[in-house]
């Protein structure tokens, strides 16, 4: 039998009481709100355990995304404190230096750079006290095989709480990733330079197959008066021929012949028409090379130098080629100043200012009385032109494309899709821009602004 255990005494002298002294008096009602109050705390013991599981889930997926992001990043990554000395590094950085990560940990950065004056230069960085970091800092970085690797730094300090430096984060990528990129982005901007090129020759050969009947017009014109100026000269010519030689022959005692003579082969008739004759075959003969100059210029290749010229004579001789090969109902009105000023390649304006008149050509070639109005401004330092025509207008999907390459409303066959694109590209290298709209009135308006000079290269 076990003997009774004293009672200890309190502060005040009294006794401990006895536990079963201290459950006497207790009732049921209180049991009952004890074990409710021990089933509440279980309850909450098991919902912080389920949160604090799906809190650790969360986390380890967390650190998996990271740790898959390090090892995908072909850039290296190096996390150090304020003194250098390494923390963290991805795999990229493991495969340039030949170390694993347990290796680099703990080390100094310092040490990983191939010359001392990049190891001076990197610890600048850490004893400034600026935040701003570093960016594009090339340093040479100890390979595996101990040469030297051109490396682009960037250096970011980490930060605490309080502002306070912490560390710092250095990324970087191998400087001949970079050379060996922009080369090939050079590579890829010279053959995207040769095919525009390309297209443009393309363009300004289907331009010119569409004005040979205008060209051969206009050339017309000009050689068949000089051809028949030159057949009435040689018929003159045989009557002159004929009135000197008898007046060589028969001497001054014949003049009553002489002068019968003269009325016979209408000599003075043919003394007056002698002058417009010539004056003829001249203007002739200017216009046709006029014509051809023309002609060169716009079919030669865009390597002509700028040069100031009158920009409403090649607007006129544009329209002049497009309306020669037009339909009979179609007509083209300008409202233009006598001089338009500027510098430039007439010859490349003249491209632009055709490929506007054939689409208000091809806009209107459905409807009756097709139309198109030019109009001109002269302003002090720049001068615009308005092409506005009476046909349909242009969709309001298609507003925002008319100037991409490859794009058209015309149908399959029946256009390339690079007129506007080329166009736009010619007025953007004079340091102009071109517009298109719907006029409220009705019709397509085409506004093409160029300043007077060249912008500075």
């Amino acid at each position: 039998m076990t003997a009774k255990r004293p009672a200890r005494p309190l502060l005040d002298g009294s006794l401990l009481p006895e536990p079963a002294q201290l459950l006497e008096g207790v009732n049921e009602k209180v049991w009952i709100e004890v074990i409710q109050k021990m089933d509440e705390v279980y309850n909450d013991l098991l919902q912080y355990e389920v949160a604090l599981e799906q809190n650790n889930a969360a986390l380890e997926e967390s650190h998996r995304f990271i740790a898959s992001i390090l090892a995908s990043m072909s850039d290296i990554l190096v996390v150090c404190d304020r003194h250098g000395a390494i923390e963290e590094v991805n795999p990229a950085f493991q495969r340039y230096t030949g170390r694993d990560e347990p290796t680099l940990k703990g080390t100094s950065i310092f040490d990983l750079f191939a010359d001392d004056k990049a190891r001076d230069k990197a610890r600048s960085f850490f004893a400034s006290q600026s935040h701003d970091g570093a960016q594009d800092v090339e340093l040479p970085l100890q390979a595996e095989d101990g040469g030297a690797v051109p490396v682009s730094f960037n250096w970011t300090p980490r930060l605490s709480g309080t502002g306070k430096l912490i560390g710092m984060v250095v990324t970087g990528r191998p400087v001949g990733e970079l050379r060996r990129a922009y080369r090939e982005l050079r590579q890829t901007h010279e053959d995207l330079k040769r095919t525009q090129q390309q297209l443009l020759h393309s363009e300004k050969m289907a331009s010119l197959g569409r004005l040979v009947a205008g060209v051969a017009h206009e050339l017309n014109n000009p050689i068949s008066f000089v051809l028949g100026n030159v057949l009435a000269l040689k018929r003159y010519a045989g009557r002159l021929e004929t009135y000197l030689e008898a007046v060589h022959n028969r001497g001054c005692d014949c003049i009553p012949e002489l002068e019968e003579l003269r009325s016979e082969l209408r000599i003075d008739r043919i003394l007056e028409d002698m002058s417009p004759l010539i004056d003829g075959m001249i203007e002739g003969a200017e216009r046709t090379r006029d014509i051809v100059d023309g002609l060169k210029r716009f079919s030669a290749l865009d390597r002509e130098a700028a040069e100031r010229f009158n920009l409403a004579e090649v607007v006129q001789r544009a329209v002049r080629w497009v309306a020669k090969s037009a339909p009979p109902s179609f007509t083209v009105r300008t409202e233009l100043p006598a001089e338009l000023p500027l510098r430039g390649s007439p010859g490349q304006l003249q491209q632009v200012v055709m490929n506007l008149v054939q689409n208000a050509l091809q806009a209107t070639a459905a409807q009756p009385g097709g139309e198109l109005l030019i109009s001109g401004e002269l302003g002090d330092r720049e001068l615009r032109l308005i092409f506005h025509d009476n046909g349909p207008g242009i969709p309001d999907e298609a507003l925002g494309h008319l100037f991409d390459p490859f794009f058209t409303t015309k149908p399959v066959g029946e256009g390339t899709g690079l007129g506007l694109s080329i166009s736009y590209g010619i007025v953007e290298r004079h340091g102009g821009r071109i517009v298109a709209s719907n006029h409220p009135e009705g019709g397509a308006v085409f506004r093409l602004t160029l300043p007077r000079d060249l912008p500075a290269a």
